[in-house]
């Protein structure tokens, strides 16, 4: 129930951003900031959340989660202005962080047999997937009838309810041996995505050149060399610097946040375009974005299959095709009246090449990789499909608002047409990064890569001569740390 409300949430918003724009006036960096304000802070706090499950107690943790999101999702409902609504996002990812990881966490603790385990972690998959089919349809159904509030309102008892059950039938459960703290690598996370994302999207207002631009860009420079240096030095970092010695895991990194930078793009661009060039309603764009995400529904689960069998590299290649294919599709017949059967084959192409992306996503970060760091590997691999998805809003929203895209409607900006042109370039060349990175971090020189780094890692666990880091590997998945598990 938390990861349905979470991705319905997610999926469904992008269909209101229309009418959220024409109710409290916003421009389209306002409307980027309705997005990023989520999934920026989302990605910050991701693994602080499932660190602190295992410290404090999983169910106390998911239970406040809960009572976080469902209290952000009222106030965005009710929120009166732009800004209050970017604050009660942001209030929202609060309680998002504290779900999905120590939902996972939950999961593997309770079901501590491999088969009833496999099964349950099914249905959680599944649970994406429906929500992806559905957040479109659903969000516009939703705003057709009752307005913008109306995609906030359905979190509040589906989450009420999730808090209900988790009181009543959910044990309580900590790690032995949780990780330690890490206030200044969490702060210097929150830094560098905070002024990367607030430079791009702010530059087409006061210009690249502008001191403002350039001081957040150096902001963020600075604070990737510091957390670099800072985390080198510690014996338990919150990101271990020596993980981007392995090929594969830098390539995962890589490959998520360009497909989820394709993905935030591409619905953000779409959802404009359905409603405020097309001249559809709500429900109707919903209706038009289904072929992508049934496709994805489909070709997820096919993935998993693949990797299973033929290792990542084919599906990953067959991704980046689909998404490449799907974007120069788009930028080459970019039209305001574009038939729908062109329309609809891009997003067919899209779909596909999104659904067989995440499953070698997290197979490839931990390939190689010491069992006892695994999870922490899976862990930034899902951090960085947040910081993707705020980057491809970012960048593709401020190429939008580059073109003269303000509040007073998008119809009438004379440059529309080049500047979704250009988005799709951006969309293709995400793709292409994708089919590239896939090669690149699947052969066996980047299998080598990844045995020297997981020989590192190794010594860092057990690098007092002690067995800490073989005992760590050889724990069963219900003794693992919440960031272990979601491995």
């Amino acid at each position: 129930m938390s990861l349905l409300i979470v991705s319905l949430d997610t999926t469904a918003l992008n269909v209101a951003l229309p009418d959220i724009r024409a109710d409290l006036g916003a421009s389209v960096s306002g409307l980027q900031w309705v997005v990023d304000a989520y999934t920026l802070v989302l990605a910050a706090l991701l693994m602080l959340s499932g660190s602190t499950a295992d410290r404090l107690g999983r169910r106390r943790v998911f239970r406040w989660g809960l009572l976080l999101f469902v209290l952000g999702s009222l106030l965005c409902s009710l929120a009166p202005g732009l800004g209050w609504l970017v604050a009660a996002r942001a209030l929202q990812a609060v309680g998002g962080s504290m779900l999905n990881p120590v939902a996972m966490s939950i999961i593997t603790n309770t079901f501590t047999e491999p088969r009833e385990r496999a099964r349950a972690i099914g249905v959680w998959g599944g649970v994406v997937g429906v929500s992806m089919a559905a957040g479109p349809l659903l969000g516009g159904l939703l705003v057709d009838v009752s307005g913008w509030q109306a995609i906030f309102w359905v979190n509040v008892p589906v989450g009420l309810a999730a808090w209900l059950l988790t009181t009543l039938y959910i044990p309580e459960s900590r790690a032995p041996r949780a990780r330690r703290a890490d206030p200044v690598g969490q702060l210097l996370v929150i830094v560098l995505l905070g002024t990367l994302t607030y430079g791009i999207i702010e530059s087409p207002q006061h210009g690249f050149g502008s001191p403002l631009v350039l001081g957040c860009l150096a902001a963020a420079l600075g604070a990737l060399a510091g957390l670099v240096a800072y985390e080198s030095r510690r014996a338990e970092p919150l990101v271990d610097p020596r993980f981007f010695r392995s090929l594969p895991f830098t390539g995962a990194v890589a490959v998520a946040v360009c497909a989820f930078a394709a993905l935030g793009g591409f619905l953000f661009v779409t959802s404009l375009y359905l409603q405020e060039i097309r001249q559809l309603s709500a429900l109707r764009a919903g209706l038009c974005m289904l072929p992508m995400a049934l496709m994805t529904l489909v070709c997820a689960p096919l993935s998993g299959r693949l990797v299973g069998s033929r290792g990542p590299r084919l599906p990953l290649v067959a991704a980046g095709a689909g998404m490449t294919a799907a974007g120069i599709l788009l930028a080459c017949t970019v039209s305001a009246d574009l038939p729908l059967g062109v329309l609809f084959t891009g997003y067919v192409l899209f779909g596909i090449g999104f659904g067989l992306v995440n499953a070698p996503i997290t197979n490839t970060a931990v390939s190689g990789m010491p069992r006892a760091q695994a999870g922490v590997a899976a862990a930034v691999a899902s951090t960085s499909r947040q910081v993707g998805s705020s980057l491809g809003v970012a960048v593709i929203g401020a190429v939008m608002a580059a073109g003269g895209f303000g509040a007073g409607g998008l119809r009438q900006a004379a440059g529309f047409l080049e500047t979704e042109r250009t988005a799709w370039w951006i969309v293709s060349a995400c793709g292409l990064a994708v089919l590239a990175l896939g090669i690149l971090s699947t052969g066996h020189r980047a299998r080598e890569t990844a045995r020297r780094a997981a020989h590192l890692l190794d010594g860092r666990d057990g690098g007092d001569g002690s067995d800490e880091g073989t005992e760590a590997a050889r724990r069963p998945a219900a003794g693992r740390t919440s960031s272990e598990a979601a491995g």
